[in-house]
């Protein structure tokens, strides 16, 4: 499942914001992000998906700490079947970050498209990028691939990437504690 390799890039980016720097639950325990280390939770949730972009310093990550919150909104959204309200919090974004795509050549690179124009804050510019990405997926037919984790005390979201588009959990970790929990209780109930 691509949209293409940008739009991919800044989705997935949105997911590592919002599952290091938002609080709640991860793979059945509290999860708090790292206080007084936002802008290395940041540099982490980023270099998931660009494993060369530079060190968020700490007011950066407080400001991207308030972009993760937002863009979790959509995520719940979409997880409780609130398509509306997902878009609502998303054309907020886009207006408020005034994003609009942009050409761009750096670092090297072919032209690519960017959601930001030059000269923004860090924040706003993931804003602009995420909240661009994000309504790229809600306005198409796979909607339905971004999600929150099913299973028991885990809030992190995911964008499902798989053929058949049928992923539940944020991850691995999580998938084999449902599967464990499901054997065990099936083991039990089978015992004499």
């Amino acid at each position: 499942m691509d949209y293409n390799s940008h739009t991919d890039g800044v989705v997935r980016a949105a997911v590592g914001l919002v599952n290091t720097l938002t609080p709640g639950e991860r793979r059945g325990r509290p999860y708090t992000p790292p206080a007084g280390d936002l802008g290395g939770a940041a540099t982490n949730g980023l270099r998931a998906v660009y494993p060369t972009h530079r060190a968020v310093v700490e007011s950066e990550g407080a400001e991207l700490a308030e972009v993760a919150t937002r863009l979790r909104v959509v995520f719940a959204a979409i997880a409780d079947g609130d398509i509306d309200a997902a878009a609502e919090q998303v054309n907020l974004l886009l207006e408020q970050t005034a994003a609009r795509p942009m050409l761009e050549r750096h670092d090297g690179e072919p032209w690519h498209l960017h959601f930001h124009g030059p000269g923004g804050t860090m924040a706003g510019d993931w804003a602009a990028s995420c909240a661009t990405g994000l309504a790229i997926v809600l306005g198409s037919e796979f909607h339905d691939r971004l999600g929150v984790c099913t299973a028991p005390h885990c809030d992190r979201v995911y964008v499902d990437v798989s053929r058949n588009g049928t992923r539940r959990f944020c991850g691995t970790a999580c998938q084999n504690r449902v599967k464990t929990a499901a054997f065990r209780a099936r083991s039990k109930t089978d015992q004499p």
